[in-house]
């Protein structure tokens, strides 16, 4: 798929099953392809129309990267030159979580908190993302959705569908060269940084595509 109005429609038609349930929407795709980016348009689509009694908190965005772990865990793990591989995030946290968002709690229920991550320090924060007991809809985007490892198999088990972002390859790196020098790398540490820990990466997350539900060409 192509236009985005079509993917909205899908988003639609996936939640327009039983209100006692929640949808759990994943995007996949390589460090760079846009997965953010059309999760977070997506979700304001969503919200801007909401069903019959909702209003835009129906929808929620839950980002895979708020279970990277620490630097000072993948100090003591002797993983942070690798920092974004699969074993670098809590894996088990992540689909622990997208299992406790399948249950619709009562209407007077607290949210349930979800960590983000914060880019400006490069750690997730806890307890940055509510989501509120009206949410029916719960779109969430990471590297590692479609990751056929015991370690990720959780995670997409609790995912009703899986949509595979891709975008042109050069673009691609360049936009995750600008992302790291634009949150404090020198252009020639981000060009490495790139060649030898995101794009290794990038192989095995491309690896996985074959496994989407939806195929999103950016």
């Amino acid at each position: 798929m192509e236009r985005f109005d079509e993917l909205v429609d899908r988003a639609l038609a996936l939640a327009a099953g039983p209100a006692d349930r929640r949808v759990l929407l994943g995007i996949a795709g390589s460090p760079g392809a846009g997965k953010t980016t059309l999760a977070e348009s997506l979700v304001a689509a969503l919200a801007a129309a909401p069903p019959p009694g909702l209003d835009a908190g129906w929808v929620a965005h839950v980002p895979m990267d708020g279970f990277h772990l620490a630097d000072v865990e993948l100090d003591r793990l002797g993983r942070r030159d690798r920092k974004g591989a699969p074993d670098t995030f809590d894996a088990a946290g992540y689909a622990a979580l997208l299992n406790r968002l399948r249950e619709v709690p009562a209407p007077d229920a607290p949210p349930v908190y979800a960590p983000a991550f914060d880019r400006e320090i490069e750690q997730p924060v806890a307890g940055s993302i509510p989501v509120h007991p009206a949410c029916r809809v719960v779109v969430t985007e990471g590297n590692y959705l479609l990751l056929d490892d015991p370690a990720w198999r959780a995670a997409r088990a609790a995912l009703d569908e899986v949509w595979f972002v891709e975008i042109d390859e050069a673009l691609r790196t360049e936009r995750l060269v600008d992302r790291h020098v634009r949150f404090g790398k020198s252009p020639d540490l981000a060009r490495h940084w790139v060649a030898t820990t995101d794009e290794p990466n990038a192989r095995l997350i491309e690896s996985t595509r074959t496994r989407a539900d939806v195929l999103v060409r950016l």
